[in-house]
């Protein structure tokens, strides 16, 4: 496949584009970049200009001055301006990057026709929030390459992980290539977040994917997003974890197809 990079906010955010037809935007989650999307994404451009954001500080997107949800809303808004994405974009996001599509969407309907979010939170209970703050901990003392396992664990179901444990050293070589400065003010946004008094603002046709052994954000906390957005449909993708574009391709596709549309 061919890529454009892609740069705003003179190169202080990254992204790379390919395919052509109506637009697509996705956010990767925390624990996974944008390649986690790779599987996927010959499908998606094949009808679709698809824009894979880099979150601030994954792969060349200078990391937050503030860890702040506000400013990765403002960050991408940028993004969207100056990479002229349509009005008419279909946003997807994953894990923290469904956290961070929610509340674009939010704040930003003008921008975005249809909302996708996969294995995501609106607010995490007190034990994620504590998960949050181990695996930052964890980093301040021995780097990103420190929470491999754990991101393994977090992102992969167990049948999956046990079939696979050469994914440990997958997520290891993927952390590696992040700011660890970003990862920590990300990890402070999800310790902090509650979106939950707005979602029933959001005017946006919302779809809600979960697999239903994610055990970084559970069917519940992702249910929770459907029930509280007028009109959101939900789908769980059974025996499959936080990233299902990674673990389950198809099934993930299958789940979004008709949402997303070829037009």
């Amino acid at each position: 496949m061919q890529f454009e990079t892609l740069s705003a906010g003179r190169g202080a955010l990254t992204a790379v584009r390919t395919g052509s037809g109506r637009d697509i935007a996705i956010f990767h989650s925390l624990l996974a970049d944008r390649h986690a999307f790779d599987p996927v994404l010959p499908a998606l451009a094949h009808n679709h200009r698809v824009t894979l954001f880099n979150f601030p500080g994954f792969h060349g997107s200078q990391p937050p001055v503030l860890p702040l949800l506000d400013a990765y809303v403002a960050t991408l808004q940028d993004g969207f301006q100056e990479f002229e994405l349509a009005s008419d974009t279909v946003l997807i996001g994953n894990g923290f990057g469904g956290t961070v599509a929610l509340a674009f969407a939010i704040a930003h309907p003008e921008r975005v026709s249809r909302l996708m979010i996969c294995d995501a939170a609106a607010c995490f209970p007190p034990e994620g929030r504590e998960a949050f703050a181990a695996m930052a901990q964890k980093v301040t003392e021995g780097g990103l390459a420190s929470i491999a396992e754990i991101a393994a664990k977090r992102i992969f179901s167990p049948s999956y992980l046990a079939a696979h444990p050469e994914k440990i050293d997958e997520r290891k070589q993927a952390l590696l290539g992040v700011a660890p400065e970003g990862f920590l003010a990300a990890c402070r946004i999800l310790q902090e977040v509650d979106l939950t008094p707005l979602l029933n603002r959001m005017r946006v046709p919302t779809l809600v994917v979960c697999g239903s052994e994610d055990q970084a954000t559970p069917p519940a906390l992702n249910k929770q997003i459907a029930d509280g957005i007028a009109g959101a449909k939900y789908i769980e993708l059974p025996g499959c974890g936080h990233c299902p574009p990674l673990e389950q391709p198809e099934a993930f596709l299958d789940a979004i197809r008709e949402f997303v549309g070829p037009k």
